[in-house]
């Protein structure tokens, strides 16, 4: 059976290398990859490569203007393809440079393959640097399609928190601080180091496929499995696997824990400054004029994005917890207030030289007073929507 390890990053030198990696250790393996560079012609190439070169290529014409619409048409049918030809053990794909890996990892789920693995490229070097563009994709020539409204920082940020095993370049110009950082933005994930150099090749007399896979972490974290549904939850502001508190060679990580709703004014009028506080932030938050929706904070690059995720738990009928995913529930257990249920803030910052006493301060700044909390819920729907512009409301 073909197994699908999907491999991605906008750290191209270490995407390139782990690639190469997995295709030296991995016996019957190849690699599957649409570079969208050349969307502007009308098309997207595809290539597929062993260790000995190219085995084949072509072209998928754009579909709407789109090249990342036309690697999600053209993928399953060409991995289905290497799966009746009985030959290959392992289908790396290679993503390009701004395509994300959930999207990917969920097409090929869907189309009925199996995904085994799901790894990101890093260079530590490069973490703070991308974490810090604030630069549209389109301004870099990394737009996957014409209305592609991204920006570098957010792109790398769920490229980097979506899969749980990142392949860490060998980077001279890493240090303590950088590799910090990459440990604090995703402490949960399974760190294999590489090498921009040629991958080693087997002993003679080995068995090639059980030699190499024990020889090799990131050809064993490729074909370990991967569970689709559980890494959107671990994804999801209601049930995200968040970074814990944390302080160590320069970096720390705030978790910030609240079960007072924010007034929206006042919170409003502090975005910049709480978002610039930090490298990256996210999770979820509560605003007293909308107590029954549930919102989601996601900030990298001095950029803040703001959407509802749905209502609160604490707001919906009993009947309808039945529809709410196990996950759900469990999280939402493990915040449970005795008068507001699961409605909270809980908000993670991350970011070498952190202020976290001015950043609390702020924080808290913007929480309802005791009197407005004491007004009550009917009052707190009354206070200016600041926020409907940043929700389209």
């Amino acid at each position: 059976m073909l197994s699908v390890v999907i491999v991605g990053g906008l750290h191209a030198d270490a995407r390139k290398a782990a690639v190469e990696r997995l295709l030296a250790d991995v016996p019957g393996s190849v690699v599957l990859h649409h570079d969208l560079a050349t969307a502007a012609a009308g098309t997207v190439v595809r290539t597929i490569r062993d260790t000995s070169g190219i085995l084949a290529a072509g072209e998928a014409p754009l579909v709407d203007d789109c090249a990342c619409c036309a690697l999600r048409e053209d993928l399953v049918p060409e991995l289905l393809r290497l799966a009746d030809d009985g030959l290959t053990r392992l289908a790396v794909v290679e993503l390009w440079d701004s395509v994300e890996p959930k999207a990917m990892a969920e097409v090929v789920t869907a189309g009925g393959l199996t995904v085994t693995g799901v790894i990101t490229a890093v260079d530590p070097a490069l973490v703070l640097p991308y974490l810090g563009n604030g630069d549209d994709l389109a301004e870099r020539g990394l737009a996957a399609a014409t209305t592609d409204q991204r920006t570098v920082a957010d792109t790398f940020a769920r490229q980097l928190e979506y899969a749980p095993v990142l392949a860490v370049a060998d980077s001279e110009e890493a240090d303590d601080e950088d590799r910090e950082l990459l440990a604090q933005l995703h402490p949960t994930a399974r760190q294999v180091p590489i090498a921009h150099g040629d991958p080693a090749d087997p002993e003679p007399g080995a068995r090639a496929d059980a030699q190499a896979t024990a020889r090799s972490p990131l050809a064993a974290a490729a074909l370990a499995g991967f569970d689709v549904e559980a890494a959107a939850a671990a994804q999801h502001p209601a049930c995200a696997l968040l970074p814990t508190e944390a302080d160590a060679h320069g970096v720390s990580t705030l978790v910030w824990h609240r079960c007072r709703p924010f007034h929206p004014e006042r919170l409003y009028e502090a975005l910049e400054d709480i978002t610039c506080a930090a490298a990256r932030s996210r999770g979820r938050f509560w605003l007293a004029d909308k107590p029954d929706v549930l919102l989601h904070w996601d900030a990298a690059g001095g950029a803040l994005c703001v959407e509802s995720a749905g209502p609160w738990l604490a707001s919906l009928p009993d009947a309808a917890w039945e529809m709410v995913p196990p996950v759900r529930r469990a999280a939402a257990a493990m915040d449970w207030h005795p008068e507001h249920g699961d409605c909270c803030q809980h908000l993670v910052f991350t970011s070498p030289a952190l202020d976290r006493d001015g950043l609390e301060r702020l924080l808290e700044h913007c929480l309802l007073t005791d009197t407005e909390y004491a007004a009550g819920r009917d009052a707190w729907k009354r206070l200016p929507p600041a926020f409907d512009t940043l929700l389209e409301v």
